[in-house]
């Protein structure tokens, strides 16, 4: 495999000056799993990644030369796609009433490559499986560093696997508004040095959109 094709956690690393300004683009979709009991054990997400970054990963892994990536042609960089987004917990953030959840690695990976574009899956499986029925269960998938930027469809975008007990809702927190970013700005540019958000979050996480879950009594 050539050097060039280096995973986008990897290129975050060696792009200090990235700041603000994303340098990779991905449609994802979450799916938050439940178990036949009821209890939310985890969470499979899928990136699509944007085609300037899909032509960069894939180039040198058409050892063939028949124009196409095998499942087996992409296993070296899905392996080490998830052996570098561990460093950064995945950039997957669940709470449980604003409590950061603990997870363990990832397991089912997948990784494919049509139209030009990568797309990556895994599931990430939560240490404790939590009962959405005492208090408030939410999902953010997010780089706080904002080198990657991820984005939902308008559609699509989140579902549950499994036995979610009927009683309880999810919903997609809608994407900032131009005004409500601009009144997070300026919120953040009136605290001190010291200040820091809510529940340990860090400031990107003031910035993602969240896949919550509540439950009626």
């Amino acid at each position: 495999m050539k050097q060039a094709p280096l995973v986008l956690l990897l290129m975050a690393v060696t792009a200090p000056c990235a700041g603000a300004h994303p340098h990779v683009w991905a449609d994802m979709r979450s799916i938050v799993l439940f178990a036949p009991d009821g209890e939310i054990t985890g969470t499979r997400v899928e990136w699509t990644f944007d085609k300037g970054y899909s032509a960069q990963a894939t180039d040198g892994l058409d050892t063939d030369g028949d124009g196409k990536f095998s499942p087996a042609e992409l296993a070296p960089l899905t392996a080490v796609n998830l052996s570098s987004l561990k460093t950064y917990g995945y950039f997957i953030f669940m709470r449980m009433n604003g409590q950061i959840q603990k997870f363990s690695d990832a397991i089912d990976p997948d990784q494919d490559y049509a139209n030009g574009r990568l797309t990556l899956r895994f599931t990430i499986p939560l240490v404790h499986a939590l009962d959405p029925h005492e208090g408030e269960f939410s999902l953010k998938v997010y780089d706080p560093e904002f080198f990657i930027d991820f984005e939902y469809p308008k559609t699509q975008g989140v579902k549950v696997s499994g036995a979610m007990p009927k009683n309880c809702h999810m919903k997609l927190t809608p994407i900032p508004t131009s005004a409500q970013l601009d009144q997070t700005m300026k919120m953040l540019a009136s605290k001190g040095v010291d200040w820091k958000p809510a529940d340990n979050e860090d400031f990107g996480g003031l910035f993602a959109q969240a896949v919550d879950i509540t439950c009626a009594p």
